[in-house]
């Protein structure tokens, strides 16, 4: 592999970080600023500029975890980079899972007059925010990275299965929280406005962009973690047997100085 072809992440990291921020600034200015208080939630439906962007990336971040996963277990496509990529893409998917409970809890407190009610969506989101927060306490268990991403793959695969439990709850069980999509006219807030319309796809594609980078900085990091640990690995190893064959030497001189010594009686 040529040197531009590996370093091409970390050239195209800064202007994508660039991206992001631009993104998420104009998504701010346009969500708090710009967008029309709606008639019926007033501002408090500004929150779902943030929460639909957030409940997306857990989407698509689980998703490529799991994708990464089965590309992992499958022999002729095992590589350790799909580990990377599935490690990277869950501890994303975490954090926005987090992001998006937490926002709807502020977005509930008004609306439904409660920080959190033990409804079907509610119930299964927190469900799968600590299903892979044991994929990610499994990643840090011990064995070699070989061991370690088999069971993760297996681990990701699993979980993941609570996604699509998630995303069709609303329509499975009778629930507090609003149904189907943003655009859906049978919801509380029914997104027609031109500009409220705008300022959420433009939320979407910013923290699409921003999983993007994300994603790549903490793959870099893992791979770094792990040439340190192997290089850490075998000082020890090289550490250990030079001590072996120090003593070995030194011993062997100390045998030789006592037979050359003379007796004295």
């Amino acid at each position: 592999m040529s040197t531009t072809t590996k370093n091409a992440p970390r050239r195209s990291s800064p202007v994508l970080g660039l991206l992001v921020f631009a993104g998420i600034v104009a998504t701010v200015v346009m969500g708090l600023f710009i967008a029309p208080k709606d008639t019926v939630q007033g501002d408090a439906y500004r929150l779902l500029f943030m929460h639909v962007p957030a409940a997306w990336l857990a989407y698509l971040a689980f998703g490529v975890t799991a994708i990464a996963s089965l590309l992992y277990l499958v022999p002729r496509t095992r590589h350790l980079r799909w580990d990377y990529l599935a490690g990277a893409s869950g501890e994303i998917g975490v954090m926005f899972t987090a992001l998006m409970l937490a926002v709807g809890s502020l977005w509930g407190r008004p609306i439904w007059g409660r920080w959190w009610a033990w409804e079907a969506r509610l119930t299964t989101t927190a469900i799968l925010l600590f299903l892979y927060l044991g994929y990610l306490a499994l990643r840090r268990m011990g064995g070699s990275p070989e061991q370690r991403a088999l069971r993760s793959a297996v681990a990701g695969l699993i979980a993941f299965v609570d996604v699509p439990i998630v995303h069709f709850s609303v329509s499975w069980w009778a629930t507090l929280h609003q149904d189907g999509s943003v655009f859906n006219s049978k919801m509380q807030v029914h997104i027609k406005d031109p500009s409220m319309q705008f300022t959420l796809l433009l939320g979407v594609a910013a923290f699409t962009l921003l999983y993007v980078y994300l994603c790549i900085r903490r793959m870099q990091l893992l791979e770094l973690e792990e040439g340190m640990a192997d290089r850490e690995l075998q000082a020890a190893i090289d550490d250990r047997q030079l001590g072996v064959v120090s003593g070995a030497s030194s011993g062997a001189s100390q045998a030789d100085a006592s037979a050359n010594s003379p007796v004295t009686i």
